[in-house]
């Protein structure tokens, strides 16, 4: 197939004139077509609906640690030595998740190798700053890394490419830790040395380039970050190759960008053309392809393009399946977005079977209690729910009451996990193991919320099977979600996370307006169903005081 529009759109770059490495050749002759897509909207956890038909529900994404970022790589990405019997001055760029690309890029040959007391100290510093980087202890990988861009100034003298790679090593330490009034000097620092030294088109420039547009890219700064991924494409296709897995790393960056830009079609065909580069390059079953391939479904789902995302996840969840198994949770992982997308589709049989056998790799590969399993419990709860629908009367009864014990074990464990009481597990990284508790209660607050959610549309949808008022004149199981809703706020801990975390706050806010809602459309109106619609309007009020909702009036006799 033609690439045409993706030759236009790399011509925009202004790549030089040299002819390109012979591996590239083809692909400059090359011409695609990219299909449309729709503006991008954020990526978020839930389903939203007009009032609560439950079978809106289609197209929920949740993965738990699967979820797709779409913000900058979180690991350092260390320059390597500069010594004179190494990879002597490279700048190696990592990709989003910090795995550089050895690039075989030149030495720096300054005619004589320094060495005194401060150089010596500066390679020391530097392999205890890497070492403890490595480890997740960026406190102290950052006193190390101070250290030793001070002695690399005194020894080598302050213009020289240790000085650079010094400076590279101390920015990235910055950028992680979110100093990024301290990184950003450094990174710009970096690049001047390295431009006086070796010049404006040297790939340890490009690299350099690159690490500097990740930095922007964590910040949001778009137009700054597309500069310095254009800039260091260039460098990178002319000294490298248009074939090379680093160039299409950049280039799959720049597609992350322009997507967020709003430029779909440029950010797709950029995004595509470095996964066939990493393909054709032996790299297809790499981590890195693999989540390059995640990546490009979240684009099309987010384009309403289904089907498509699905013959993409297929080939992502075969490759998976090939090379590690279900014994690895990325196959797990890939399996469970693949069972959201044929949900999303209408396939509930295949959905379900997919999430049955996730659940039962999870249970081998994780505790029995993970937050994992709770959303897994959820997803094959709303399979269930979606199914229903299909069935005969006692089926249906069956299959939501199937639903219902799911429902009641995710929400289970995630009041577990959400427990104040529950401790930390010991660790020798003692700020790693606090931020992984985090991250533990933040999706468990998440799928809670949803499970709640869940349980309300379950006692519509099961009014509506049994479709006789006189049965269910009174929703008391989306009662008691809604009162399990209202005391989540009442506990400081959890108030705690809800008032600082946004996405859970507006899960918070969309399970409570729903069970409100459920409860206040009811054909029964008590005094206990007004006092609770009379909390949650309060509750509203406070987590969304300049938002001016309308709320339907509690009509009473």
């Amino acid at each position: 197939m033609a690439i045409r529009g993706l030759c236009v759109l790399l011509r925009r770059i202004r790549f030089p004139t040299r002819s390109p490495a012979p591996s590239s050749r083809r692909f400059a002759a090359a011409a695609a077509a990219v299909p449309g897509s729709t503006c991008f909207h954020p990526f978020r956890f839930g389903f939203t609906q007009g009032k609560h038909h439950w079978d809106v529900m289609l197209g929920v994404l949740l993965s738990g640690q699967a979820a797709i970022f779409l913000g900058a790589n979180v690991k350092t990405v260390l320059a390597e030595d500069v010594a004179e019997d190494a990879l002597d001055g490279e700048l190696v760029a990592g990709d989003e998740q910090g795995e550089a690309y050895v690039t075989g890029l030149r030495r720096i040959e300054d005619g004589s190798v320094i060495s005194n007391e401060h150089t010596s100290k500066w390679r020391i510093y530097t392999d205890i700053g890497r070492d403890l980087s490595l480890k997740g202890k960026l406190d102290e990988a950052e006193k190390y890394f101070q250290l030793a861009l001070g002695e690399a100034k005194e020894g080598f003298g302050p213009k020289d490419p240790h000085v650079a790679s010094s400076c590279n090593n101390l920015a990235e330490i910055y950028r992680v830790r979110k100093k990024f009034e301290k990184a950003e000097p450094l990174y710009l620092e970096a690049i001047r040395i390295l431009e006086e030294s070796f010049g404006a088109d040297d790939i340890r420039v490009g690299a350099a380039l690159h690490n500097l547009g990740q930095f922007y890219l964590a910040q949001k700064k778009l137009d700054q970050a597309r500069a310095c991924y254009e800039r260091s494409l260039k460098i990178k296709g002319r000294v490298l190759g248009y074939g090379h897995p680093d160039y299409a790393e950049t280039m799959y960056h720049l597609g992350k960008v322009l997507y967020l830009q709003g430029k779909e079609k440029d950010a797709e065909a950029l995004i595509r053309e470095s996964i066939r580069i990493l393909e054709e390059a032996g790299m297809g079953e790499s981590t890195t392809c693999i989540r390059r391939m995640r990546y490009l479904s979240q684009v099309l789902l987010n384009s309403n393009r289904h089907a498509e995302a699905e013959s993409l996840q297929r080939r992502l969840l075969h490759s998976l399946e090939l090379s590690k198994g279900w014994e690895s949770l990325e196959t797990v992982i890939a399996a469970e977005s693949l069972a959201l997308t044929l949900q999303s589709l209408g396939n509930l049989k295949e959905s379900q079977e997919l999430l049955e056998r996730c659940l039962v790799a999870r249970r081998k590969i994780l505790s029995e209690d993970h937050v994992q399993v709770a959303a897994n419990f959820l997803h094959l709860a709303r399979v269930g729910l979606l199914s229903s629908k299909h069935l005969q009367t006692s089926d249906a009864e069956a299959e939501l009451d199937k639903a219902r014990l799911l429902l009641d074990k995710s929400i289970r464990i995630t009041k577990a996990i959400l427990n104040p009481s529950k401790k930390v597990q010991k660790s020798v990284d003692t700020a790693s193991a606090l931020a992984a508790s985090e991250r533990e209660k933040h999706e468990a607050f998440i799928v809670l919320l949803q499970s709640l959610d869940a349980v309300g549309l379950l006692e519509v949808r099961r009014c509506e099977v049994l479709m006789s008022k006189e049965s269910c004149e009174y929703p008391f199981e989306a009662e008691l979600a809604l009162r399990d809703c209202l005391a989540i706020f009442k506990e400081p801990h959890m108030r705690n996370i809800l008032m600082n975390t946004p996405d859970v706050k507006a899960e918070y806010l969309s399970c409570l307006n729903r069970l409100s809602s459920i409860i206040r459309d009811s054909a029964v109106e008590t005094e206990r169903a007004k006092e609770l619609f009379e909390e949650a309007q309060r509750i509203e009020a406070e987590l969304s005081p300049r938002k001016h909702r309308k709320w339907y009036k509690f009509l009473s006799n």
